[in-house]
């Protein structure tokens, strides 16, 4: 199933906003776009929440990856690890064979209710991306994870994390479009105003998977793909203690 493997800049954005995307009639909620998403009634542990906003078809693998590092199996949603901590979650989904790319709404402009209720009430958001190689200013076929957000206590958490792991990490505060210090970024609005964003290229993610497919990539996760899961749950854990 073809994906989108970056991402699109906000100036080539079909809609301006989340709203406007569900306004639009020639959508189908379910057959275009979906949101999946979990509140937990209890105190959240650590009170994090994790987000990815361009997720199924747009950048493809933020979907899994966004269950693994609240705590659920991608393929089932059994809580993995078992009595491990599990956090709140929200993501957006483009659910099309081809052309999720028009799906995108720049995480400056996210406006969704649930999504913005989620941060609000939090300390901390990890926002989950993807980018190309040549969007982050690195080679072609470079496995990297860009680090960013305005929380540059947690950043730093997560590049020593994923550095740990043998994942390639990089300071994304200079780079471009990247960055993710916005205040209207969608991982800056939370109780503090700033949390943290990673943006992973398109081999690393191709590489978490044995079948990166919408339908395969849940049941197929590779060793690299838990990897980063662990690195991003244990960075939460230690920015939460």
């Amino acid at each position: 199933m073809p994906t989108h493997t970056g991402y699109a800049s906000a100036a080539s954005d079909r809609y301006a906003t989340n709203t406007a995307l569900y306004a639009d009639t020639a959508l189908t909620e379910g057959t275009d776009w979906a949101r999946r998403f979990r509140r937990h009634a209890a105190e959240r542990p650590g009170d994090t929440v994790v987000l990815a906003p361009h997720a199924g078809g747009i950048e493809a693998g933020t979907s899994e990856l966004c269950l693994a590092v609240a705590g659920y199996h991608p393929a089932d949603l059994a809580p993995t690890p078992a009595g491990g901590p599990v956090y709140d979650y929200w993501m957006f989904e483009g659910l099309r064979l081809t052309g999720n790319g028009a799906l995108h709404v720049t995480s400056t402009h996210c406006d969704d209710p649930v999504a913005r209720s989620l941060a609000a009430d939090s300390l901390r958001v990890l926002a989950l991306h993807g980018c190309t190689p040549a969007q982050a200013g690195l080679p072609d076929g470079a496995r990297a994870v860009l680090v960013g957000g305005a929380d540059t206590h947690f950043a730093e958490r997560l590049g020593a994390a994923l550095t740990a792991a043998g994942i390639h990490a990089v300071d994304a505060s200079a780079t471009k479009g990247l960055a993710g210090r916005s205040a209207a970024n969608i991982c800056n609005r939370t109780r503090r105003g700033r949390g943290a964003q990673l943006e992973i290229t398109a081999p690393l993610r191709a590489a978490m998977f044995a079948v990166n497919t919408r339908a395969g990539r849940g049941s197929t996760t590779r060793p690299v793909f838990w990897s980063f899961v662990g690195a991003a749950r244990a960075a939460i854990a230690a920015t939460a203690s």
